[in-house]
C-alpha cells in the first residue's frame, strides 16, 4: 500500500503568480493558475478574454489529474505551434499538473517571427512558473457511502482510522455520506466499508 501512496501525488501550484516579457515592443503577459477541471479551464479563460478584451492574442495549455492525460494547448491565431505548444512544454518540463497557463500578447507593430514567438512565449510561461510555488497533490477519487443508523459506529471509526472527513452527511430511511478518498487508500477504503455493511458508490 505504502507503494501505490506514492504512486498517487503529482506537482502543482499553490495558487495564481504572473509573468511578463517584452519583444519589440509586443508585451506577453502571463498567468499561471492551479485548476481541477476542464470547465475551471473555461471559466477562467472567459475572465482572461473579458480583462484583457484590447489584446491581439490569449493563447493557453493546460494539463489536469494524476497522469496529465488531459490536457491541450491553444495558439489563438498565432501561427501553428508558437504560442501553445511552448506554453505546454514549460508546464511539461516542470512535470506540473492541475496547472492552465494564459500568455496575453499585445503587439508592438513588429513581426518577431516563428522563432522570436516560441522564445517569447516560452519566456514568459516560465516567467509566470518562476513566481509560483510548487505543492505536491494527492490525487483522489470522490465516494457516496450508504449505510443503516446501526452501522454507523463502525463506518466513523474506519474513517477516522483512515483519516478521512466526511461531508453532506443526510439521514433519512438511511445514512448516506460522502468523502473524498485518496486515490493509494480506494481498495482498502471499498473492502473495509464493504465489511461494515456499507454501501460505496463512485462519485467521480
Amino acid at each position: 500500500m505504502d507503494s501505490q501512496q506514492r504512486n498517487d501525488t503529482f506537482k502543482s501550484i499553490s495558487g495564481p503568480s504572473e509573468g511578463l516579457y517584452k519583444e519589440k515592443g509586443s508585451k506577453f503577459l502571463a498567468f499561471a493558475y492551479p485548476v481541477v477541471s476542464e470547465e475551471e479551464v473555461r471559466t477562467v479563460l472567459d475572465r482572461i478574454r473579458k480583462e484583457y478584451y484590447d489584446a491581439r492574442h490569449h493563447c493557453y495549455a493546460y494539463r489536469l489529474g494524476l497522469t496529465g492525460n488531459v490536457w491541450r494547448y491553444n495558439d489563438d491565431g498565432e501561427p501553428s505551434s508558437t504560442a501553445g505548444r511552448p506554453i505546454y512544454g514549460q508546464i511539461l518540463s516542470r512535470e506540473l499538473s492541475d496547472v492552465l497557463i494564459v500568455v496575453v500578447r499585445y503587439f508592438g507593430g513588429t513581426k518577431l517571427g516563428v522563432p522570436g514567438l516560441i522564445r517569447a512565449y516560452k519566456t514568459a510561461a516560465a516567467d509566470a512558473l518562476d513566481h509560483a510555488r510548487t505543492v505536491e497533490k494527492v490525487a483522489s477519487e470522490r465516494y457516496a457511502v450508504t449505510f443503516d443508523y446501526v452501522a454507523m459506529d463502525r463506518v466513523m471509526r474506519i474513517l477516522k482510522d483512515m483519516a478521512i472527513q466526511p461531508s453532506g452527511y443526510t439521514a433519512e430511511d438511511a445514512c448516506r455520506m460522502e468523502m473524498d478518498v485518496r486515490l493509494g487508500d480506494a481498495e482498502r477504503f471499498r473492502q473495509r466499508m464493504e465489511d461494515a455493511e456499507a454501501r460505496v458508490e463512485k462519485i467521480f
